[in-house]
């Protein structure tokens, strides 16, 4: 049973745990914030019996296998460093790093340490995503020609009042704002099919109402991106308004095209007509019905087994990051994809302070 701490106490720090409680094969045995409320809170909130605002010292007593890094991405570099020296394997929230050149540093720290380093990744790890991956293991789809990519949030919800009533909080610190707190999950779904040079264009701008506070009023709401990487092109869609709130994917092939929604847990194959004329048309509404029924039936199913949670993905990427750990497989996530996402990132970032 792998020992591990968790640093960062906020909200994702509860996911950490209870997910690490259902693998079975990690004990949380200690929490650090530089908050001493925040820290306590969580403690008493999970039974958890060890509390610290120092990393230092909370590795110093507890003998821990790995530390999972939940805190803000500006302090991510120096927090692994940290880790890293006290012989711990890293599983750090996204962002990964406020930067590419972080990011290397943080990879580069691991690897001189013999460490394994992962990244909360999640919706690569949904059955969607999964299944995506097993058509493309097939070559059902044939050679990708391009994806699309949506994301939504909601400005009113609990995180975005946070972020909109505190120009302090540290979402406004980031270079890129609020979409440099998204961005990870928008691109770690399409980089893995990128290469290493990646064209960029962005357009971002700010669609609500002025606040009158400069700090508040500085974070745009709404992203448009284009990628081009060799044959295959990526547009991207990040917003705050757009209803229902989205996240999907669309991934077209040579030979077919898939539709996946993170939210239903849905991946359909997209329309096609079979048949020739009117008569042919009529079928199409039936066959994609067919196609969410068979769906909707799988999520029933993972349903009545408990593997329907919003975490279930977390789950499955922490299964294999301790797989990893142990030597049973490889790297959940491969260094250089997130190295990847983290240049990509930069560059829509650079984007979006061109466009402001």
């Amino acid at each position: 049973m792998f020992r591990v701490g968790i640093v960062g106490c906020g909200k994702i720090a509860d996911g950490h745990v209870e997910q690490l409680r259902a693998i079975g094969r990690a004990e949380v045995v200690a929490v650090c914030d530089r908050e001493a409320l925040m820290a306590e809170q969580l403690a008493v909130r999970l039974g958890i019996p060890g509390r610290y605002t120092d990393l230092q010292q909370m590795l110093q007593n507890e003998r821990l296998d790995a530390v999972h890094i939940a805190t803000p991405p500006d302090s991510h570099l120096a927090l692994a460093k940290i880790a890293f020296a006290a012989g711990c394997h890293v599983f750090m929230e996204k962002p990964f790093a406020l930067t590419e050149a972080q990011a290397q540093a943080i990879v580069d720290v691991a690897n001189e340490a013999g460490r394994k380093v992962g990244v909360n990744y999640l919706y690569n790890f949904e059955w969607p995503g999964l299944e995506l991956q097993r058509l493309l293991d097939a070559g059902a789809l044939g050679e990708l020609v391009h994806l699309d990519t949506a994301y939504g949030y909601n400005l009113a919800g609990d995180y975005g009042l946070a972020v909109m009533s505190d120009p302090a909080h540290w979402v406004h610190r980031l270079p890129g704002k609020l979409f440099h707190n998204v961005l990870d999950h928008v691109l770690a779904k399409v980089v893995p099919h990128l290469g290493d040079e990646v064209q960029t264009q962005v357009c971002a701008f700010r669609r609500r109402e002025p606040t009158g506070n400069p700090g508040v009023d500085a974070m745009p709401d709404e992203l448009r991106f284009l990628l081009r990487s060799g044959h295959l092109t990526v547009s991207g869609l990040v917003s705050a308004h757009g209803r229902p709130v989205a996240h999907t994917l669309r991934v077209v092939g040579t030979r077919d095209t898939v539709e996946l929604d993170y939210a239903g847990r849905t991946l359909v194959r997209s329309a096609r007509q079979s048949q020739p004329s009117a008569l042919g048309r009529s079928f199409v509404p039936w066959s994609q019905g067919r196609q969410f029924f068979k769906n909707g039936w799988r999520n029933a199913g993972q349903f009545r087994r408990h593997e329907f949670h919003y975490f279930q993905c977390m789950r499955v990427l922490l299964d294999r990051f301790y797989d990893a750990v142990e030597g049973k497989g490889a790297d959940p996530v491969p260094q250089e994809q997130i190295i990847r996402v983290c240049r990509v990132i930069d560059q829509i970032v650079e984007g979006i302070g061109a466009a402001a």
